[in-house]
């Protein structure tokens, strides 16, 4: 920061919204990857504890410790098998996303009432059947729960990819903002992380009351 110079300065801001609206693209590309991939490999995960019940303890470690690593240390561990690349930041952006989805999405699929699978058997259901138009549709909730949890996370955690070259906002926050001491670019930065976090929530929750258009006339 230069002496004089005011700690936020909005003109910076208006004058650099092409630049603003190319890193929040950079930012949501890199969560959407991360999430779309860490959920088809989470919901691949639960349907194989669906069919073998004693695999979840041992898959349920595994994506613990993998997010009990520090983000940093992780990006790190894979830097000399990948590189400064986009797999390497989307390696770890999809671990951690792991323990949160398969957790959800195996609870959800538990939390289906015996009667009601019984019932679908009774009705000549294959597992197929019962797990697409039976299960699935129950489990709803809780699943996109995790799904809100999970893009949340990855959101923040983006920002730290900015430390092996992935962009984003992260670049304003560490590259402009604290590097080259200029507060305004770190505030900017922070502020648009947390706003986008809001509305993806938000959006995702009315995502959900919108496909489950049952749970919210059982609570009424």
């Amino acid at each position: 920061m230069i002496e004089g110079q005011p700690f936020f300065q909005l003109d910076w801001v208006l004058d650099h919204l092409d630049t603003l609206a190319q890193r929040i693209g950079e930012h949501l590309l890199v969560t959407v990857i991360a999430v779309v991939v860490g959920f088809v490999i989470s919901f691949a995960l639960a349907l194989l504890v669906r069919r073998y019940p004693r695999l979840y303890p041992p898959i349920l470690a595994v994506s613990g410790v993998l997010y009990a690593i520090p983000s940093i240390a992780l990006f790190v561990l894979f830097i000399p098998i990948t590189g400064l690349s986009l797999l390497t930041a989307e390696i770890a952006l999809v671990s951690y996303t792991l323990v949160i989805l398969v957790r959800n999405i195996v609870t959800g699929l538990r939390g289906v009432p015996a009667e009601v699978i019984e019932a679908a058997r009774g009705m000549g259901y294959t597992d197929g059947q019962r797990l697409w138009r039976i299960e699935l549709p129950i489990a709803l909730p809780i699943i996109v729960a995790g799904v809100r949890i999970a893009t949340v996370t990855t959101i923040g955690l983006v920002t730290i990819a900015t430390l092996i070259g992935m962009g984003g906002l992260g670049y304003l926050v560490v590259n402009i903002g604290v590097r080259q001491r200029f507060p305004t670019a770190t505030i900017t930065g922070v502020v648009i992380v947390v706003l986008l976090s809001t509305i993806v929530d938000v959006g995702l929750q009315a995502f959900q009351r919108r496909l489950t258009p049952w749970a919210k006339a059982r609570e009424a």
